[in-house]
């Protein structure tokens, strides 16, 4: 009788020359241009394309960098953003969802009408809407991975269900209004001069102080670490992006309460993906899923937890969508907000292929999508430009994600 041994989990994979350049500052223009193209400086290169996209619409109209702009984008871009979140983990399993847009129309509906006609208080008519969104994740998550169909297939058809669910959770009236309080002031509410500086100044120590035991953890275990000099970069543009903010906003009506929100939930997000167990192992599916399986990892518990996440940012983006206009109607979750919550993370460089990005490209992404759409409406562009351009602009996302991965497998990387 003979015996076959239970597969064993691989050993962590080394330090590669590839992980070390990771970690360094380009020793030359070559290897700059070199590490662009194989999406290796991804963030730097949004910000190259977000500083055009910011030159150009400033050229054609003075008031688009001004305070009361920068503000109105910074609550434009929030629930987008948030929803995004979701989809960059999606994505990073190498898979798509194509209901995070209706999801958070629904989930938004349930809380207004939980709220306005059914007088509930605002954090239980929250909690409630929230939970149906982890609900239809999880519902998507478990119908896609126990079945084999693809998600792209059953999340169109939560597409089509869930904006059917959401006309008939809204009624004849089509339109519920929020009344004011807590649900109004997610997106209403700014902070007083003296507390947005008090808070950016902590946040950036929060940040540098992370970074530097980061790094101080990595020499200690041997592992290839960021020089001193490219830790202090970053601290120092994260120090300079987060004061500027804070100084353009106090010209107008201060920092919004929802960009904190905004922030704490990628923070918290791109914590637990880069620094938990479960969080690397939702690189390791959307990297090489049978590899993952073999080495012992729970795809199935992955794949539905990651979808029930996706659906419950989607719902906490619904939610801060509609303290922004006040209201719910039949329109909620519709338009573009799909196609921009897709598509930021891609242009901020989340890979369509799975096991690459970070979730702090929801946060740039929707700042170059937000900026692109802001500044059309400041020019009066048409809705069928505004298509047209921001399609333009996904398409070119995705063929620089193609080419990155291309120059990552000539160069043997995977």
């Amino acid at each position: 009788m003979s015996t076959t041994a239970a597969p064993t989990p691989p050993p962590a994979e080394p330090e590669t020359a590839a992980a070390a350049q990771k970690e360094s500052l380009p020793t030359s223009g070559r290897d700059f241009l070199n590490r662009i193209r194989t999406g290796d400086l991804g963030s730097l290169r949004v910000l190259f394309l977000l500083a055009i996209v910011w030159a150009i619409f400033q050229s054609q109209e003075s008031r688009f960098l001004s305070s009361t702009n920068i503000v109105n984008l910074s609550l434009q871009i929030t629930a987008v953003a948030l929803i995004s979140v979701g989809v960059v983990l999606v994505l990073l399993l190498g898979e798509i969802d194509l209901s995070v847009g209706a999801v958070s129309g629904v989930c938004s509906a349930i809380v207004a009408v939980l709220s306005v006609q059914h007088g509930w208080a605002p954090v239980p008519a929250i909690i409630a809407g929230v939970g149906v969104g982890a609900a239809i994740g999880f519902f998507q998550g478990f119908v896609s991975t126990r079945f084999g169909i693809p998600t792209f297939v059953v999340t169109l058809a939560g597409l089509l269900g869930w904006q059917g669910l959401q006309l008939k959770v809204l009624g004849e009236t089509g339109t519920v209004n929020l009344e004011p309080g807590l649900l109004t002031d997610l997106a209403g509410k700014f902070l007083a001069d003296s507390t947005g500086w008090i808070i950016a100044i902590v946040c950036i120590v929060f940040y540098g102080v992370g970074n530097m035991r980061g790094r101080q953890k990595r020499v200690a275990a041997g592992l290839n670490a960021p020089s001193m000099l490219l830790v202090g970069i970053r601290i120092g543009a994260v120090a300079l992006a987060g004061l500027l903010f804070v100084y353009v906003a106090n010209q107008d009506r201060g920092v919004p309460v929802a960009v904190l929100i905004l922030l704490g939930f990628v923070a918290a997000f791109d914590f637990w993906t880069r620094r938990t167990k479960f969080g690397r192992h939702i690189y390791a599916v959307g990297g090489n899923m049978e590899a993952a399986r073999r080495s012992g990892i729970n795809v199935f518990r992955v794949r539905v937890v990651v979808f029930s996440l996706a659906s419950s940012m989607a719902a906490v983006g619904g939610i801060m969508a509609a303290s922004r206009l006040l209201a719910v109607n039949q329109s909620s979750g519709g338009s573009d907000l799909l196609l921009n919550s897709i598509a930021g993370p891609v242009i901020a460089g989340t890979s369509l292929f799975g096991g690459r990005g970070n979730v702090w490209s929801a946060l740039l992404g929707a700042l170059v999508i937000g900026s692109i759409s802001n500044g059309m409406d400041l020019l009066a562009y048409t809705s069928a430009t505004k298509f047209m351009v921001t399609g333009a602009v996904l398409l070119g996302a995705v063929v620089l994600d193609s080419a990155a991965r291309m120059g990552r497998a000539a160069s043997g990387r995977v």
